[in-house]
């Protein structure tokens, strides 16, 4: 199970919030007090009234209308087939480049670039599992599926089976996988039981995040071959193990081949290394944070997917660095808009979002990850001593 999942952070009182950071860099934001980050009670949520979830429930239906008047949900093909090629000339300048430097620890530059390619891949990858690419969804779904295996190296039957889950319950207790129980605790509902070696990670877990990320590619690759060899059916089982053995197959010998052994694993520990922290840099600011909704939470699509999720500020290389993930709130409301449209689609759903008076964050991408940083912190400090832990007697449901 990866480690890489979510946490809590204070629901926001404004329809449209923004974070703001009182220091030039990360580490001025970890050291700021933890927020006051109460997991969002089932109590606190089921008083609102019938009437005020039918409003907001239609009002979703008029929001999707106004979208789909806008041409906002028109596939982009040209767009994602010129980003395509430019993905696979940028990975054979690559290649060229690794045949021409032979057995160099120079290489190991070469490796990092490689982990940004596949990363991007990834994140094409993503957008086509979604139907954002094509017009119909087998041209998608196999455009992902090729994508995800030969490319990347993971199971898209792994994938789509964990991120649909996501995206139906984010940030809901024993619904969403990503906030699933592991090596870091996420929210304040995990059990306190933990040895000494745990409590003493979970004090300190919010600085080891990134360091963790440098794994998270491992996690992926050896995830996707449990779930294909798993019992219980599996779409396209053989075919997907096919090609992920041909993929590392072709991979690790023509390092071998090629490099020393000791530059040929330092360069499979690099690439993974950056492609893990890349992906993990990626997806880390959308939900990570944001409120943790309780497992029998009753809140309507709209506000669910809104209160759970940020936005990251910037300019259009920050909208291509994330893959139109720093929209993550027009993502989640629209999960098949191609990322040319988010930003257009943005503007409408916040004011969409005023005027029904749902919060909408957004703020810049390294403020988020001193906000994760810290609350991580916080929910590890709890976890490892409640009693110590001046937010835990306060927030305990």
């Amino acid at each position: 199970m990866s480690f890489v999942s979510t946490l809590v952070l204070l629901p926001q009182t404004s329809a449209v919030h923004s974070e703001h950071t009182r220091g030039g860099n990360i580490l001025s934001l970890i050291k700021e007090p933890p927020p006051v980050v109460p997991t969002v009670k089932p109590a606190a949520r089921q008083t609102t009234s019938a009437i005020r979830i039918n409003k907001v429930t239609s009002s979703y239906a008029s929001l999707l209308t106004s979208v789909k008047e806008a041409g906002l949900l028109e596939r982009c093909r040209r767009y994602y087939i010129l980003l395509l090629m430019l993905l696979i000339i940028a990975g054979a300048g690559v290649w060229a480049a690794f045949f021409l430097l032979g057995d160099s620890w120079l290489q190991l530059a070469v490796a990092a670039a490689l982990g940004v390619v596949f990363t991007q891949f990834a994140l094409v990858g993503h957008e086509a599992g979604h139907l954002q690419v094509f017009a119909t969804r087998a041209a998608n779904e196999w455009t992902a599926r090729l994508i995800a295996t030969l490319m990347v190296g993971m199971s898209y039957a792994y994938w789509t089976d964990k991120h649909s889950r996501h995206h139906a319950r984010p940030n809901v207790v024993n619904r969403d996988p990503d906030i699933a129980p592991g090596a870091i605790v996420f929210h304040n509902e995990v059990a306190n039981n933990r040895g000494r070696f745990s409590r003493a990670f979970g004090k300190r877990q919010g600085y080891l995040l990134f360091p963790l990320l440098l794994f998270l590619g491992w996690t992926l690759h050896i995830d996707s071959l449990r779930y294909l060899l798993r019992r219980g059916p599996v779409k396209f089982r053989w075919f997907e193990l096919g090609l992920l053995g041909l993929r590392f197959g072709t991979y690790i010998g023509l390092l071998f081949l090629t490099l020393s052994p000791g530059i040929a694993a330092a360069f499979i520990g690099v690439q993974v290394a950056v492609f893990g922290l890349y992906m993990g840099g990626t997806f880390a600011p959308n939900h990570k944070g944001m409120p943790i909704l309780p497992e029998n939470s009753r809140a309507d699509f709209l506000t669910r997917q809104v209160l759970t999720s940020r936005n990251i500020t910037g300019s259009r290389f920050v909208t291509f660095f994330m893959g139109g993930l720093n929209y993550q709130i027009e993502h989640h409301l629209f999960p098949d808009m191609p990322r040319q449209h988010l930003r257009e689609a943005s503007q409408l759903v916040k004011e969409h979002c005023v005027l029904m008076g749902i919060p909408y964050t957004e703020t810049r991408l390294m403020h988020s990850y001193g906000i994760v940083i810290r609350y991580l912190n916080t929910v590890g400090l709890a976890a490892a001593d409640p009693f110590t832990c001046p937010l835990a007697g306060k927030h305990r449901s």
